[in-house]
């Protein structure tokens, strides 16, 4: 109940806000405002570290006078500083250039459902048990092996925040959420050979964490794993992208098929919708209602509804990734993505990782990616990598100091299969997927 008299309390601040902007003249106008508060910890080779409890709050509103827009922000939630906020978003949508696409979204567009997604869950942890519990993580690690030569650390974060968001047609809505973490990274040595790696674990609810020891021994186990690298020759060979690297391939699709690339006609998937994107067995679907998973939303950032869809089903694009203002100048309709998708997950086969490593045969596994090197107008695709060599399904010796590169659209229409060992951690879900060739820059 304390919960929501204070979304209650911070929803009155957003009304009042919207009737100032009417009162001084703007015909439209949209609000939001939030409030955060955590507490995050860092435990290195036994001692403290770092201690930082955050608390922020922020409101911010944009008007409309006719197609001209305004925004501005404050931290000051006092009356006299509302008024100031609002009269200098109204100066400046004043003195801004018409922009026919502006405005709010259509009121039947907007969200009408909120049902109840579980992303609500408060951490009552000390700083004394959070500090006990990221020493106990790091320990883990440390004694795993005597190869285990130094540590960057283990860290909790816990973090609890209210959002509330309106606009002029009516719209007023807010929900409180959480997102805990428990993190470790440690250093190996093997005679001159000095590597390392981490382990992390998210979750809306701090009981659905990764035990403390389990993510230190998995960080030393990952570090130890890597030593003794080698680099590859310049070939081609199939890749296997783990399934925490498999998510940046999704995010580089995405990024290609949003909006604001494809209204400025930067994307290499420019009126591709339609198309045959990826295999036929491939499918690409959005789950914005899922309980207690990272990505759930009812609403996205214009107050539109979320929608469960397929933009990928059959290897075929059947919707972009839009919001309104994006919509509008595509003239299309909003997906419901302003903000970003909600809960991305590809459609997993039925093998497992072990499965995918014999599936491959020989080739590279990439476990860790270095660098942007993707440009989203042509999908050329070039990044640094490191991870281990395959042969007969079976991990020959780690490598690093290589290269991989293709072009995206080449690289989506040769997926071979995709795993079902599903990285759960974000709010893009897939498992380990399987290209067929790329090339490699080595020696």
């Amino acid at each position: 109940m304390q919960n929501q008299d204070q979304i209650n309390q911070l929803k009155n601040i957003v009304q009042d806000l919207l009737d100032e902007a009417k009162r001084q003249g703007a015909n439209a106008a949209e609000a939001g405002l939030s409030q955060e508060n955590g507490l995050s910890v860092t435990a290195r080779m036994g001692d403290v570290e770092t201690i930082e409890h955050h608390c922020d709050q922020g409101l911010g509103i944009t008007v409309y006078w006719g197609q001209r827009k305004g925004s501005a922000s404050t931290t000051d939630l006092s009356p006299a500083s509302i008024k100031d906020t609002v009269r200098a978003a109204c100066s400046i949508a004043r003195y801004t250039n018409e922009d026919e696409y502006a405005g709010l979204p259509d009121k039947e567009q907007l969200a009408t459902e909120f049902p109840d997604l579980d992303v609500n869950h408060p951490w009552h942890i000390s700083v004394d048990e959070a500090i006990a519990m990221a020493v106990a993580c790091e320990d883990a690690a440390l004694s795993y092996g005597s190869e285990i030569s130094n540590s960057e650390g283990a860290t909790i974060n816990t973090h609890q925040g209210i959002r509330v968001m309106g606009n002029s047609l009516g719209f007023l809505q807010g929900y409180s959420s959480t997102r805990h973490s428990l993190s470790c990274s440690v250093l190996g040595q093997r005679g001159d050979s000095m590597q390392r790696d981490y382990w992390y674990s998210v979750a809306r609810n701090a009981n659905d964490l990764e035990a403390a020891a389990d993510i230190g021994k998995k960080a030393a186990e990952r570090t130890l794993k890597r030593l003794d690298a080698r680099r590859l020759t310049t070939h081609q060979c199939p890749v296997l992208y783990a399934p925490e690297t498999a998510s940046g391939l999704l995010g580089s699709f995405i990024g290609a098929i949003s909006g604001g690339n494809l209204y400025r006609k930067s994307s290499f998937l420019l009126d591709a919708l339609g198309q045959q994107i990826f295999p036929g067995f491939v499918r690409i679907h959005e789950q914005p209602y899922l309980k207690g998973a990272l990505g759930s939303a009812a609403y996205d950032g214009d107050g539109v509804a979320t929608q469960i869809r397929d933009i990928v089903s059959e290897g075929i694009l059947r919707g972009y990734v839009l919001g309104i203002y994006s919509a509008r100048k595509l003239g299309m309709q909003s997906t419901g993505n302003a903000g970003g998708v909600h809960n991305l997950a590809i459609e997993s086969g039925s093998l497992d990782f072990q499965g995918m490593l014999k599936q491959m045969g020989t080739g590279l596994l990439v476990t860790e990616l270095m660098g942007q090197g993707v440009k989203m107008v042509t999908g050329d695709y070039s990044r640094g990598a490191s991870g281990f060599w395959i042969e007969n399904g079976e991990i020959q010796y780690p490598v690093e100091e290589i290269t991989i590169a293709g072009n995206l659209k080449d690289m989506f229409k040769h997926i071979v299969a995709v795993g079902n060992d599903i990285d759960y951690r974000g709010n893009i879900r897939t498992g380990s997927i399987l290209i067929e060739q790329m090339s490699i820059a080595g020696e």
